[in-house]
């Protein structure tokens, strides 16, 4: 499974690509940051982060593009930033029909270091090690878009089982509800 991690940000959008099975050693295929100026106007910042996401998905051919879930944060404008970078990404890759997943910070964290709590240095660390590299991805941003393509990677197995189980329940549930029940004592 080859992985696209997507941590978004308008002024540092994270991507790293990551392939491998959950179980198996994991290799990393790339990674970095697409940059936009901070004084640049939103529109042209947008498209700047467009233009750089496709160019890892033209070089990479990912199976799946993660993305970090954008959750509330205490500073508005920096989450509109986040969602929006992060739409970019989920555009990207829907019009690619490339299967999206999203993933909130906390997840990541428990999955690559066993606490939904851990810092940065420490999802830093365990990425390195998880990759055999020889220094932690610069910036954070980096680590943290090779941190969820690792997520997914693990994670997907178990998601795509709960996915199917809830699609056969889902397709059975109506037929339940279709079959009328006998009444007692009432004659047509």
């Amino acid at each position: 499974m080859r992985v696209l991690g997507v941590d978004p940000g308008l002024t540092r959008c994270g991507v790293g690509v990551v392939e491998g099975v959950a179980g198996r050693p994991l290799t990393m295929l790339g990674v970095g940051v697409v940059r936009t100026p901070a004084d640049a106007e939103l529109g042209q910042r947008l498209v700047a982060v467009e233009q750089g996401i496709e160019r890892w998905l033209d070089e990479h051919r990912p199976e799946f593009v993660a993305v970090e879930r954008v959750f509330s944060q205490h500073n508005v404008r920096t989450v509109m930033g986040t969602a929006q970078a992060s739409a970019v990404a989920m555009l990207c890759a829907a019009r690619r029909g490339i299967p999206v997943a999203l993933h909130t910070p906390s997840e990541v964290k428990a999955a690559v270091t066993g606490s939904g709590r851990a810092d940065k240095a420490q999802v830093g660390a365990m990425v390195t090690r998880l990759l055999r590299l020889d220094a932690p991805p610069k910036p954070a941003d980096a680590a943290d878009a090779l941190a969820l393509a690792i997520c997914h990677i693990w994670r997907a197995p178990a998601q795509n089982r709960l996915q199917q189980a809830a699609a056969l329940h889902a397709t059975r549930a109506p037929a339940a509800r279709r079959s009328p029940l006998p009444s007692k004592g009432r004659t047509s």
